[in-house]
């Protein structure tokens, strides 16, 4: 079998079962196997592939036929131009979130800040930031052993592990420091909500990363109240919160003395992110 033919067979079991990224899918399955860009398939479309590749390609099409990840069977995914590793242990890392990372840059660009990432998952936010700002200093916090484990490889991957530390910590346990930016991804979806997600979030991304309890805010909350004690003066609380959460979120900030400065909109122009200091 040629490199074409094993794309089109797995391009039409994945169409047949309803995946729409069918196509993409396929392409990006092989050019992993093969370790070959996805452009140099197309130009190697008639090289022949060995029955071992053929094996493993169709393993990893009939995982992504039970709608596993493509991030998970890969292990990895793109974020901020930068490959991160990941695993079920963490969330995938997705484009909305690039978007906080896009504005927290542009409003700390030349400072030297010393930033706290609370529930760091795979380390995106915090290792992409620092991968800009090339004088800041992090620490990423997750309640996960297993989540940390994924940001340290990717700390150092990126060679970044002189700039960030990652320990397995409860926000709650985080005193005696003062940052100048404390940035969260926070889970956010309310819990009777879960049971609506796609087959691929709701089966298989960590379930702690996802709830955030009956109204969607819990660790919201705990994130706003905490950040006031561990702020510097003039520091700033970075949030990525949910679709229709702004104006709880909103109160909730300046009922704790907090002024929002910059609301960032995902690309259907919902209100995504915001940015607060005190």
């Amino acid at each position: 079998m040629i490199i074409s033919e094993l794309l089109d067979y797995g391009s039409k079991i994945l169409k047949n079962n309803k995946i729409k990224t069918n196509q993409l899918d396929s392409e990006l399955i092989l050019s992993n196997l093969l370790k070959k860009k996805k452009e140099n398939l197309i130009i190697n479309s008639k090289e022949k592939v060995s029955k071992s590749t053929i094996d493993n390609f169709n393993k990893l099409i009939t995982r992504r036929l039970k709608r596993e990840p493509l991030a998970y069977i890969l292990k990895q995914k793109e974020f901020w131009s930068k490959i991160f590793y990941v695993n079920r242990s963490t969330l995938i890392p997705r484009p909305e979130t690039e978007l906080l990372c896009e504005s927290i840059i542009k409003t700390l660009k030349n400072r030297t800040p010393y930033i706290l990432d609370v529930g760091t998952g795979t380390g995106c936010i915090l290792l992409s930031i620092l991968s800009e700002l090339k004088k800041a200093r992090g620490v990423g916090i997750d309640i996960s052993k297993k989540a940390i484990e994924v940001a340290k490889k990717n700390s150092r991957n990126l060679d970044l592990n002189k700039r960030a530390k990652f320990f397995s910590k409860s926000f709650n346990d985080i005193y005696g420091y003062k940052f100048d930016l404390i940035v969260s991804n926070p889970p956010y979806i309310r819990t009777c909500d879960i049971k609506n997600l796609s087959d691929d979030v709701r089966k298989f991304e960590p379930k702690i990363a996802l709830d955030g309890g009956k109204d969607g805010l819990d660790v919201i909350k705990k994130v706003i109240y905490k950040t006031k004690t561990i702020l510097k003066k003039l520091g700033w609380l970075a949030l990525e919160i949910g679709h229709g959460q702004h104006r709880k979120v909103s109160k909730i900030l300046k009922k704790q003395g907090f002024r929002e400065e910059l609301l960032v909109k995902d690309y259907q122009d919902n209100i995504r992110c915001i940015l607060a200091r005190l």
